[in-house]
């Protein structure tokens, strides 16, 4: 057991100095961090990208993972489904007085890799603790910052720019976070094998935007990351900002023996379980192909699927609307994907 938080160390003083520069400065190490000034000088030009997510999982570790990876992972992609290049990032943590320093040291140590690991810097931050109580343990807020890579940006891609006929792709295998975070709370040692995604997808998506890109600004229609509420969530999500109709194929979608094999036990479906290292990628229909070899010649997205396709609202033999996913079932029927109701699975992320 190490050292446990006091509330000083959340004070502002030397008790406080003391912990960001024998821990986080150490971890996080850059020269625009280390400067130490209220805000971080930033040399941005042209169009960017913003997104900020909080982190409250418990487990704090999990296989795969742990708050610390998914502080970073989570916004990094969150940029980088823009098109963006991810560069910066921000990092607010809340304290629970009492917990272990090195409960605390481990977490932003598996943050400061995950950033070396993904080329991103966190720049600037704050620190709180609270009274016992008042949190659990430790919660995270990051934001990142990144350049976007599409030239003109108002073609970066968007949940509004699905179009009838696109392809639908998936980097990846669904579930395995979701079900990971459970195995590891509910000590469910049947699912011990699963284990989480938790990756960061802004290499992947570069070598996407750069490989369609060229000579076809905006070639790329849509990514997005199915984290809360799963890839079924996510597919409603675009359908209804663009006004198509999301058609999918269920056996097309890959899932991990291990996660459909826990699913089937647990009564859960993996179409709906949190992910937090795979994207969709929406691309018209003639560059489908070449998508997924680019998919697949990346690590983080070797699994890549096509899983369905784009329509225009009322095409075909059913009567769809607007905002509608419809899976074509392995059994050889169709059923409406709606979107989660409650959560499955709370504190994932």
């Amino acid at each position: 057991m190490g050292e446990p938080l006091l509330l000083d160390y959340g004070s502002g003083g030397k008790a406080s100095r003391r912990l960001v520069g024998d821990l986080f400065l150490r971890h996080f190490d850059n020269p625009i961090l280390a400067v130490m000034d209220d805000a971080a000088a930033l040399d941005l030009r042209g169009p960017v990208a913003m997104s900020t997510d909080g982190y409250t999982v418990t487990p704090l570790f999990f296989p795969g993972g742990s708050i610390g990876t998914l502080a970073v992972h989570g916004t990094v992609n969150d940029v980088s489904m823009l098109g963006a290049r991810p560069l910066y990032l921000s990092a607010s943590f809340i304290l629970e007085e009492g917990l272990d320093r090195d409960v605390l040291e481990r977490v932003v140590a598996d943050m400061g890799a995950a950033c070396r690991a993904a080329g991103v810097r966190i720049v600037t931050g704050d620190t709180k603790v609270v009274p016992r109580g008042a949190c659990d343990k430790l919660f995270i807020t990051t934001t990142g910052v990144g350049s976007i890579l599409v030239d003109p940006p108002q073609l970066a891609p968007s949940g509004r720019r699905a179009a009838p006929g696109d392809a639908v792709l998936l980097s990846g295998a669904v579930g395995d976070h979701g079900l990971a975070i459970l195995a590891q709370r509910d000590n469910l040692s049947f699912l011990q094998g699963v284990s989480s995604d938790s990756a960061a997808l802004n290499h992947l998506v570069e070598k996407l935007i750069t490989g369609l890109e060229e000579g076809r600004a905006g070639a790329v229609h849509v990514l997005r990351d199915p984290t809360r509420g799963g890839l079924a969530t996510t597919l409603n999500e675009i359908a209804d900002q663009s006004g198509v109709v999301c058609v999918i194929d269920e056996t097309a979608v890959p899932v991990h023996d291990a996660v459909r094999a826990g699913c089937d036990v647990l009564g859960l479906d993996p179409l709906y379980l949190a992910n937090e290292g795979k994207c969709l990628c929406l691309v018209p229909e003639a560059l489908a192909d070449a998508a997924l070899d680019i998919l697949r010649g990346t690590p983080e997205g070797r699994e890549a699927a096509r899983i369905g396709t784009v329509e225009a609202p009322g095409a075909g033999r059913l009567n769809t609307r607007p905002g509608q996913v419809i899976l074509n079932t392995a059994v050889g029927g169709r059923r409406l994907l709606s979107m989660l109701e409650g959560d499955q699975l709370p504190r994932i992320c």
